[in-house]
């Protein structure tokens, strides 16, 4: 076992074999989605310099942006003191959110208890996907 894949063994990972994975625009630090990698997409993700994630959906590797081409250009990887979530830094390519938003945190909730849209769109889902959403 080399350096690096003990490096990522050595992180505590869920029941499920999974750590979350909080993304980061590198340049402003604007929070742009949560998601879940596995050893192997980490890996991945190491060794190709865009993120990879294991979709819980659908049980398999994916690389953010494979469908939209908004992908994600590493530039720094963190694990926490208790090294079981990490902090991803990237170039984030036009938007993080499937929704159409750059981030997926687009929503406050506000005084009134009701979720309140504070970004507007960067692109329109059916546009990129085909379908809404």
């Amino acid at each position: 076992m080399d350096k690096l894949e003990e490096t990522i063994a050595g992180l505590k990972y869920d029941e499920q074999g999974l750590i979350p994975a909080v993304i980061v625009d590198a340049e402003n630090k604007q929070v742009l989605m949560l998601a879940y990698m596995n050893a192997a997409a980490l890996a991945e993700t190491i060794r190709t310099g865009n993120t990879h994630f294991w979709s819980r959906s659908r049980g398999r590797l994916w690389m953010k942006g494979e469908a939209s081409g908004h992908t994600q250009q590493v530039q720094a990887v963190y694990a926490d003191c208790d090294a079981d979530t990490l902090l991803i830094e990237v170039i984030q390519r036009k938007a993080a959110c499937h929704e159409g938003y750059r981030s997926c945190f687009y929503r406050r909730l506000g005084r009134d208890g009701a979720w309140e849209v504070i970004a507007e769109k960067v692109f329109e889902p059916g546009d990129v996907y085909g379908k809404s959403g």
